[in-house]
């Protein structure tokens, strides 16, 4: 079964939000090249509040959310992200319908 999350930071300010976005992207590059089982991974910005990302988060099941968390530049992005954030909320999601591309279906 997917497991998937929600994730919204708010950060200090444009600067500190531009630091989270480095590190953010640098994560990326870890979780593109050593997770398979990471089906999305996007960061946003809602409109008209620059200061804060949401970040959706799918897996192929919640054992694939265990494997990415203990990955050393996950482990990475959680150590150094609070210098950057004055919040964190967390919400933890369980699919009931949904449409993913072709390849993240066939698994």
């Amino acid at each position: 079964m997917p497991y998937g999350l929600v994730v919204r930071f708010t950060a200090q300010d444009a600067a500190t939000a531009a630091a989270f976005d480095q590190l953010a992207a640098e994560t990326l590059g870890g979780i593109k090249a050593t997770e398979p089982g990471t089906l999305v991974y996007v960061n946003h910005t809602p409109v008209d509040e620059p200061a804060v990302r949401v970040f959706y988060e799918l897996y192929e099941d919640r054992k694939a959310f265990l494997h990415h968390e203990e990955q050393p530049h996950v482990k990475r992005f959680l150590a150094e992200r609070e210098q950057y954030l004055i919040s964190t909320e967390v919400t933890f999601l369980e699919e009931v319908a949904g449409k993913r591309p072709a390849s993240a279906q066939e698994r």
